[in-house]
C-alpha cells in the first residue's frame, strides 16, 4: 500500500494537470469556485448517504470525491495566488490545535457539552479577533447550508442563552396551531387562487410548520437530515413496491384511480409488516 502523501502529492499532481490550459481537460479548465460548488454539496451528501446505508467500500470511494473537491478548489486558489492545497491543510491543523485546549493544551476537558461551549467561545473570540463585530448569539451561522440545517443551527444557538421551550411538548402544541394557520391559508387560496398576497401568507406559514418541526427534532435529539432521508427511503421503497405489485396484476399504476392506488400502498405497507 501507497503511503498517503505519495497518493495524495499524486492526486494533487492530477488535479494540476486537468486544470493545465494548454494541456488539460477543457471542462476542468473552464470551472470556478461557483460552479465547482455545487458538486462539492452534492459529494458532502453522497457521504453521508453511504454512511446512512453503512457501506464501508462506498464510503472509501465517496471520500475521494469529497477529497477531490478540495484538492479542485484548492488548485483554482493557487492559480490566482490566493492560496495552497498546503495552505488549506495547515490552517485546519492550526485550527484543530488551537480549538482543543484540552487536548493540545492544559485545558480541563469536562464532558462533550463543555468542549462543546469551548468550541463556540473560542470560534466567537477568533470572529473577533478577525474584525467581525457582530456579536450576536446568532453570529458566524452559513447561510450557505441547508436551510433545515440552519434551522436546528439557529435554534441551538437562541437556547445557549435560554431561548428555548422547555421540552417537547409545547413545540408539538406550537404545531398544532402552525398547522391551522396553514388550513386557514389554504381555505384563503381557494377563495382567492390568484391572490399574490394569499399565496405569500401560506408559503410564510408552511415556513413556520418546517421550522417548528426541525425544533422538535432537536428536542427529540433526531437529526433532520437523516429522520428525512429515512422518510424519503421508506417513500420510494414503497412505492417501488406498489408499482410491482400492480405489474403482478397485469396493471399500470398511472392507470389506476387514486382509491386503488392507495390500495396497493396498503398493500405495500402490510408486506413489509410481514417481512419485519
Amino acid at each position: 500500500m501507497a503511503k498517503p502523501s505519495a497518493n495524495l502529492q499524486r492526486l494533487l499532481d492530477i488535479m494540476a494537470r486537468l486544470r493545465d490550459r494548454e494541456t488539460g481537460c477543457p471542462w476542468d479548465v473552464e470551472q470556478t469556485f461557483a460552479t465547482i460548488a455545487p458538486y462539492t454539496i452534492e459529494e458532502a451528501y453522497e457521504v453521508a448517504d453511504a454512511i446512512d446505508r453503512d457501506d464501508l467500500v462506498a464510503l472509501e470511494g465517496e471520500l475521494g470525491d469529497l477529497l477531490l473537491q478540495v484538492v479542485f478548489h484548492a488548485q483554482m486558489a493557487s492559480e490566482q495566488g490566493a492560496f495552497g492545497f498546503d495552505d488549506v491543510a495547515a490552517a485546519i491543523c492550526d485550527k484543530m490545535v488551537r480549538r482543543h485546549p484540552h487536548v493540545f493544551g492544559d485545558g480541563d476537558p469536562g464532558d462533550a457539552d463543555d468542549v462543546r461551549r469551548s468550541w463556540e467561545e473560542i470560534k466567537r473570540a477568533e470572529r473577533a479577533e478577525a474584525g467581525d463585530e457582530d456579536t450576536s448569539a446568532l453570529a458566524g451561522i452559513a447561510r450557505g447550508l441547508p436551510e433545515w440545517q440552519r434551522a436546528v443551527k439557529l435554534q441551538e444557538r437562541a437556547a445557549r442563552v435560554g431561548f428555548d421551550w422547555p421540552g417537547p411538548a409545547p413545540v408539538v402544541d406550537k404545531l398544532h396551531e402552525e398547522i391551522v394557520e396553514v388550513q386557514a391559508e389554504f381555505a384563503a387560496l381557494a377563495d382567492a387562487p390568484g391572490d399574490a398576497a394569499v399565496r405569500d401568507r401560506l408559503e410564510d406559514e408552511l415556513g413556520d410548520v418546517l421550522f417548528v418541526c426541525a425544533n422538535l427534532a432537536r428536542h427529540a435529539k433526531v437529526d433532520v437530515g437523516t429522520a428525512l432521508r429515512r422518510a424519503n427511503a421508506k417513500f420510494e421503497r414503497r412505492f417501488r413496491a406498489m408499482e410491482r405489485l400492480a405489474q403482478a396484476d397485469g396493471l399500470r399504476l398511472q392507470d389506476l384511480p387514486l382509491d386503488a392506488q392507495e390500495a396497493y400502498w396498503g398493500r405495500a405497507k402490510r408486506g413489509e409488516a410481514g417481512q419485519g
